[in-house]
């Protein structure tokens, strides 16, 4: 008798899915409940290893680029009481340069602590000065109490950690001060720039990065002894050193850590930063090291309550509760006397300066602005100094020298790329408790009698709507087919033969959302990347989709294998689910449908995928393949450097693929 199932063609139950709407974004962004959700200190450790992962792939420095040797040009040294001030810069690209300040305090010997001090979109920058009539508002108000430093708040703090006992790098914004070449904002916002994790805030955090090597290789600086401070948009660039380097050893962002606005700049949202996560998680990521933070009248203002807690509680995974603190100060959004007063108070505890507490801070004399730029007629602006476009040529180049060179090595490349894969779908396969049926047309499928069940399904607590529909044979051999076709469930029903086969074959709807241009806002160009910095892209959300229809398929009472076949429009989304699901898949074969990432040139295009150049399209992802059998039908191959090797379990044909040929290769 024959086991064929009658197929109803009928379109799934309408549903809506929370994420159609693009719920997240940099005012809403997903929100953090801390130790709630981990089991315990093991769960929340694979989950921050996961998320360092993200934000390292996310600023495009996954794998870490070379750290060339610094070679600084220091100069200018200014004699200040208690702390000299010297003009500092140095290449951290060739053709683009970071500029800053070098604070050093006197009569000290020995190996001694080092601040990282970022700063934000202030005034001027690194050469603040404000007014008399700025200067007497802040005096009115209470945020500062002398003139100096409400003249330039940015030189106090310098200036007092130099005291201290501190090497202090106050270093500028990209756009900003002597940083001028490439204006700020501008040169990263393209689709490509997506496509390679290219962006602006990715620069700026490589020059974080080159700037703590440079302190460094300073011979008098104490390596276990290094503090990273800033406030707004340098507190921002605090919390990402922090989470994409292992050297600072105590941090004290300032007005930034939030469960509200995220960061407002081009320079603080880049494509997958974001996804599923916010400032707060972000800056849990360097528990369980001490950390201060301060907030303001501003969007930080509710901290202590929202935020604060949620920190206090993965700390305490480790025992080490008390080393994160948190004050509000009744203040606007800057980082004015009483929050460095707090942020002295921790850096002497933590660094172990010796300093008197409480500490207060001195009486300076601020350095004009104009002594403190690091170029002059003696120290020039080198020749080779790079606009965007210049350098995005540079940076495309070495990154592609450093991937040819790492594909050679299959074992490291295979590792290298699962990593980045999985964080440009911000996603692994879950497990199949993971995955819920919202809308069920049976209590559980039909595994014994045959039959079809219809349903909706999601990640657990997600809000995710994906209609699924299942169909069994009467006598189940364990086997069943994920079926990702363009017309989703109703693909269906070209897929009888695998039924009659003897396997069950379950089929989703592909995700699908109204991908609007993205608008210039206020200072900002417009820049899909805000988007895509806290909401998955179409294809990445197909993926997801993918792998929970994996999962729960994995998790049906006899399943013995998986396997997947894609088609078409489809093929590119299955193909990422099978590297991404590995060994979980036993069979694949997949239609590409001459579909590679280079064709991808509209920020509306829904295979928009982060990250996806930069690896090397399709064939970057292919010795993820290694396990079970892949075959690939109408493949392209697109010209590019990177080449790692196609496993030997990968089968590649011209055709392209019908349903029949994809049923009779995975039964055979």
């Amino acid at each position: 008798m024959s086991s064929t199932v009658v197929f109803r063609t009928s379109a799934c139950p309408a549903a809506e899915d929370a994420r159609a709407a693009r719920p997240h974004d940099k005012d809403h962004p997903a929100l953090f409940r801390g130790a709630a959700d981990f089991a315990d200190r093991a769960a929340w450790e694979k989950r921050a290893e996961f998320l360092r992962h993200q934000v390292l792939v996310s600023q495009g420095l996954w794998p870490m680029p070379v750290h060339t040797p610094i070679e600084a040009n220091i100069h200018g040294k200014l004699e200040r009481d208690g702390y000299t001030v010297e003009n500092v810069f140095f290449a951290s690209l060739p053709g683009h340069y970071v500029t800053g300040n070098l604070y050093r305090p006197t009569g000290r010997t020995g190996k001694l602590p080092a601040i990282l001090s970022p700063y934000g979109h202030w005034p001027n920058g690194r050469f603040i000065w404000n007014s008399d009539e700025a200067i007497a508002k802040e005096l009115q108000s209470g945020a500062e109490s002398s003139p100096e430093g409400a003249r330039t708040p940015l030189q106090a703090r310098c200036a007092m950690l130099a005291r201290m006992g501190c090497i202090v790098f106050h270093y500028d914004l990209v756009g900003y001060c002597d940083s001028t070449k490439i204006p700020h904002r501008q040169g990263f916002t393209d689709v490509e720039s997506i496509l390679r994790l290219q962006s602006f805030m990715g620069l700026q955090t490589w020059n974080s990065v080159r700037s703590l090597d440079f302190l460094l290789s300073l011979p008098d600086v104490d390596p276990d002894r290094i503090g990273v401070t800033g406030a707004s948009g340098g507190a921002t660039q605090t919390i990402l050193i922090d989470a994409v380097d292992p050297r600072p050893a105590v941090a004290f962002p300032v007005v930034m850590v939030s469960m509200n606005m995220q960061g407002g700049c081009v320079c603080e949202n880049a494509p997958l930063l974001r996804v599923g996560t916010d400032n707060v998680e972000l800056a849990s990521l360097f528990a369980p090291k001490p950390q201060g933070m301060a907030a303001a009248k501003d969007w930080t203002s509710d901290f202590e309550k929202r935020g604060l807690p949620e920190m206090k509680s993965i700390w305490k995974l480790f025992g080490a509760e008390a080393d994160v603190e948190g004050k509000f100060f009744p203040f606007p959004h800057n980082y004015n006397l009483h929050s460095r007063e707090m942020m002295y108070d921790f850096m002497n505890a933590h660094l172990k300066l010796d300093q008197q507490v409480p500490v207060r801070e001195q009486p300076f004399v601020p350095v004009p602005p104009a002594q403190l730029s690091v170029y002059d007629k003696d120290h020039p602006i080198p020749a080779d100094v790079a606009d965007a476009a210049a350098l995005r040529k540079t940076m495309t180049r070495a990154s592609d020298a450093q991937l040819a060179e790492l594909a050679r090595d299959n074992d490291a490349w295979t590792k290298m790329v699962r990593v980045a894969l999985e964080a440009m779908v911000v996603d692994r396969l879950p497990a199949a408790g993971d995955v819920e049926i919202i809308e069920s047309s049976a209590p559980q499928p039909p595994l014994k009698e045959g039959g079809e069940w219809n349903g909706v399904l999601s990640r657990k607590g997600a809000g995710e709507r994906v209609k699924f529909r299942a169909v069994f044979p009467r006598q189940w051999k364990g086997e069943v087919v994920v079926w990702a076709h363009p017309d989703g469930c109703a693909g269906l029903t070209n897929a009888t033969a695998l039924v009659d086969h003897g396997a069950a074959v379950l089929a989703i709807d592909p995700f699908t959302r109204v991908v609007k241009p993205p608008k210039a806002s206020g200072s900002n160009p417009a820049y899909e990347g805000f988007e895509l910095c806290y909401n998955r892209g179409v294809l990445a959300d197909r993926v997801h989709d993918l792998l929970s229809a994996i999962a729960l398929a994995k998790g049906w009472s006899g399943a013995r294998s998986v396997r997947i076949a894609g088609f078409a429009g489809a093929g590119v989304e299955a193909l990422l689910a099978r590297c991404v699901a590995g060994n979980a898949i036993d069979r694949a074969i997949i239609d590409l449908d001459q579909f590679d990432f280079d064709r991808v040139r509209d920020d509306v295009d829904p295979m928009l995928l982060p990250g996806a150049l930069k690896y090397g399209g399709v064939g970057g992802f292919l010795p993820l393949c290694s396990s079970g059998q892949t075959r690939l039908h109408n493949r392209r191959r697109i010209d590019s450097p990177i080449a790692p090797a196609v496993p030997a379990a990968v089968i590649e044909a011209s055709a392209p693929l019908t349903e029949a040929k994809a049923a009779g290769w995975l039964m055979n």
